[in-house]
């Protein structure tokens, strides 16, 4: 730093102290704000006014002038901010009086100790203790098997699950409730903790039905690479098409019980090709078939098993998505008309447009030419060309060169369009009554507003819950701009904390900033003492294959800055928590939020050896060293 742009100690003195008059005013310009918040929460609530303060301009300049003398530049104050303001002024006040002793800093400001002890007070009150050697917690998803495998959640639980997840936008009341009893009764057997957690599903955006396709279920062995059969096609006959004996054909129950393990039987498949399967086992009526070729099977389906025959039932349609490229026109529909692609006369014009229902209609209310529009997770981009009472017509600009597929039920992220939708759903009102009758904390979906967030505190204390812990889902670009405000009328409740769901998240703001805008959630949460959930995607190579990338498990050790860790369901979900268990232990030890801990280094310990046997004489040149 050039001498003529150093200040004097008096200089500092005068800007810290500036700065510390605009934390102390803004505790009396917001004591509304203060007043309104819960009183375990106030001290929180007050820390987070003064890093806001703070944060709305750069502070660089100063920062780097202070470290240049040894002292703390205010890098890590989010959690003391006033405290660490104060032990800086009084020790440059010091020495620009040229005073030998330091005056005791005010005592009133959270110090540093308080405020991290404040955020793990307020992580325990809403998630419970973690278990084990780490300070992270484990959320897991649950999937809809939970709901009767007792098995897989004793086995999560087990691994190291702290929280479990029910995503209220699957499954229905029945199966949330058999997931939340097979969690408690889990943890009670095993003598752990485990918090359940109900999440709203939100006014979601999403692509509306597509015309049905054909009624065909296809089954197909797994082959080898030389094309031997290393699995072979599965199916169950059932009454209906079964979740739990999947895939499954319908046939009438008198045909299923004259079936026996080792029986032989033959279709004609949709290609007019024979085919023939053999009985593998008989479970409470269920009947599993195998077979070694692959076979299209449709709806009406004559199946033959020696003087025996049956007609296969009904088989749920195949979904044809639409393909859409760079280039195209894609009209989203406010009337409900199933979907479908482009059609074009026999002179090459076109006669209609691909379209798809968009799920709430009235967003065609909210939306201009201009805004950007992106679909099904950010993988399909467009344009806004123009907006009609009957649709928006969007122009494709992203999408794979040889073009994307766009499913019915797939998210409609509208970044620029200010939408003014309820909080509420009909589906949200029954999850929440779930959720105040069994769950330990409920998980609001796509707030934006502070208003939201206190609908949601009066519909809990309505229903006699007030204790009950919320999490603020944070997915919208809007969410995201008035997180502070969020987080102050969320602190009027004694427990709750953010999660940082960082896939509609990073489409809303821009893949490219989505580390940077995590950053910014992380530290504000942490200045007002508020539990973050790190969630979306972590370790997902993993869940649902079984094997991690490296990226993946860089991500997880970073996650460790959060209180929770989120894993979504997948086949593999069990050893997922495995590795993530072991990932956060080992990074506990390495890392609180921003500092790193000086641990004990054995790669610095081998290098002192070496160079000690080197000191020695006669040791090996290092080169030659064992490691």
């Amino acid at each position: 730093m050039p001498n003529e742009d150093r200040l004097s100690w008096s200089q500092l003195r005068d800007e810290l102290t500036q700065l510390q008059s605009e934390l102390l005013a803004v505790e009396v310009r917001e004591s509304s704000l203060l007043a309104a918040v819960h009183p375990a929460q106030r001290a929180s609530a007050l820390n987070l006014l003064h890093y806001t303060e703070l944060r709305q301009r750069d502070h660089w300049k100063l920062q780097g002038q202070l470290a240049e003398r040894g002292l703390s530049s205010l890098g890590r104050s989010e959690s003391h901010v006033m405290a660490s303001l104060n032990a800086v002024l009084g020790l440059v006040d010091a020495i620009a009086r040229g005073a030998r002793e330091v005056e005791p800093a005010s005592t009133d400001a959270v110090t540093r100790e308080r405020g991290h002890s404040l955020l793990h007070e307020h992580a325990d009150r809403l998630l419970g203790a973690p278990n084990g050697k780490r300070r992270a917690r484990i959320m897991v998803t649950l999937p809809s098997e939970c709901a009767h495998s007792t098995e897989l959640v004793q086995q999560l639980v087990a691994a190291g699950m702290d929280c479990a997840r029910i995503n209220a936008a699957h499954d229905d009341r029945a199966a949330w409730e058999a997931m939340a009893r097979n969690v408690r009764d889990a943890a009670q057997a095993l003598g752990r903790r485990c918090m359940v957690a109900v999440d709203l599903p939100g006014p979601k955006c999403r692509t509306g039905a597509l015309a049905p396709g054909p009624e065909v279920l296809k089954l197909r062995p797994r082959r080898g690479p030389a094309g031997d059969v290393l699995e072979p096609a599965r199916a169950w006959l059932t009454d209906t098409t079964d979740s739990r004996h999947a895939p499954s054909l319908p046939v009438a129950v008198t045909f299923r019980r004259a079936l026996h393990p080792g029986d032989k039987l033959s279709l004609h498949d949709a290609r007019g090709r024979r085919r023939r399967f053999h009985v593998a086992s008989v479970v409470d009526d269920a009947v599993e078939i195998l077979s070694d070729r692959t076979s299209y099977v449709r709806s009406g389906t004559v199946l033959r098993a020696g003087g025996l025959k049956a007609t296969i039932g009904r088989l749920p349609p195949l979904e044809v998505p639409l393909i859409v490229r760079v280039g195209d026109l894609l009209a989203l529909t406010r009337q409900a008309v199933p979907g479908g692609p482009a059609r074009c006369g026999l002179d090459g014009s076109s006669l209609a447009l691909a379209h798809i229902p968009c799920v709430p209609a009235a967003l065609l209310d909210m939306v201009r030419s201009g805004h950007s529009v992106w679909l099904d997770d950010g993988k399909i981009g467009g344009v806004v060309e123009a907006v009609s009472h009957d649709a928006m017509l969007v122009r494709i600009t992203a999408a794979r060169a040889e073009g994307e597929q766009l499913h019915a039920g797939k998210g409609i992220n509208l970044p620029d369009t200010e939408t003014t939708l309820p909080a509420f759903t009909e589906r949200d009102v029954e999850a929440l009554a779930f959720a105040c009758e069994t769950a330990d904390i409920v998980s609001m979906s796509f707030v934006r507003t502070p208003e939201d967030v206190r609908d949601l505190l009066e519909r809990v204390e309505a229903l006699g819950r007030a204790d009950l812990g919320i999490i603020l889902k944070i997915e919208t670009r809007e969410g995201f701009d008035r997180l502070p405000e969020l987080l102050l009328a969320a602190l009027q409740s004694p427990r709750t904390g953010v999660m940082i769901a960082r896939g509609d998240l990073a489409v809303e703001c821009g893949f490219e900033r989505l580390a940077e805008v995590q950053e910014e959630i992380l530290w504000l949460c942490e200045a007002a003492h508020v539990p973050v959930t790190w969630a979306t995607q972590v370790l997902e190579s993993v869940a649902k294959t079984g094997r991690p990338t490296r990226a993946e498990v860089t991500d997880a050790a970073m996650a460790e800055r959060a209180e929770c860790v989120m894993l979504n369901k997948g086949p593999y979900i069990t050893q997922a928590v495995t590795l993530l268990d072991d990932i956060l232990r080992r990074m506990a030890a390495h890392q609180d939020k921003k500092s790193a801990m000086f641990r004990e280094l054995r790669v610095a310990g081998r290098f002192k050896r070496r160079m000690d046997q080197l000191a020695d004489g006669g040791a090996k040149k290092p080169a030659e060293v064992a490691p």
